[in-house]
Formats: structure tokens, sequence, C-alpha cells
């Protein structure tokens, strides 16, 4: 888990839709989902409607974060200083639940990340009291 506070920019929480189920859960390191009652399914990004059945018959719910990468690529961002770029690497994760979120792979070389590789869940600080979720290979 990361404790170095990334240079990115913060999240503000959606107004469109109610994410603070999302942003409280990852202040203690929790990934929560929305879930579709209707289909018994998971969905990401936060709607206001199911992307199944279009219904509100959403509510959160608390997921592993356990899956596999289903896409990954290195983003190279200009630095500053004598390390010139420093690489990321960004990946698309499917979920065990079944949703897919984007997020960075915390323990792996880049380029290094496989599709099918397993993951588990990890955290990543962007400001003092916000965590946003990421992964790691297990």
């Amino acid at each position: 888990m990361s404790d170095a506070v990334a240079t990115r920019p913060v999240p503000k929480p959606n107004t469109f839709v109610d994410t603070r189920p999302f942003w409280e859960g990852a202040k203690r390191k929790e990934l929560w989902l929305q879930y579709c009652r209707d289909t018994g399914r998971f969905q990401h990004y936060p709607r206001p409607v199911s992307i199944y059945t279009g219904s509100r018959n959403l509510e959160w719910r608390q997921v592993t974060g356990k899956g596999v990468v289903y896409a990954a690529t290195v983003i190279r961002i200009p630095g500053t200083g004598t390390e010139g770029r420093l690489p990321l690497n960004v990946a698309t994760i499917d979920l065990d639940e079944g949703a897919r979120l984007l997020g960075n792979i915390t323990n792996a070389e880049p380029g290094a990340v496989q599709i099918g590789a397993r993951v588990d869940l990890d955290w990543e600080r962007l400001a003092d009291d916000i965590w946003y979720p990421a992964f790691r290979l297990v």
C-alpha cells in the first residue's frame, strides 16, 4: 500500500449521483460499489439508474476488490528534475463480483502487467484523508 501522496488532482464527489458511500468506504480502505437489487449485479461507475434495468432499485455494497487484469497499459507522466518520466501501470480490472474498474497496479515494473493476472485491492493516498482504489499483483 502506498503511503506517499500522489501528485494527481483530488477527486470531487459527484453531484449528479450520490457517491458518498464510495468515498466514505475509501477512507476506511473498503471498496463499495452500486448494486442492482433487481438483477443481483454490480455496476461501476455510479449512475442514478441501473445499467441493466433502468430502475432506481440500487444500493451500495462492499466488494472484495479481487479480480483479474482485463487490459493494461503504461502511462508516462512528464517528471521534473533528473528522473525524466514517471511510468504508471494502469489496468482495467474485472472484479470477481462482476464490475470493471480502472486503477493503477502498485507493485509491478512498467510493462510487466499481463492480461489475466490475478490482483487484490490496494490503495493509493491522494491527499491526507482521501484514498483511491488501486491493485497489486498476487
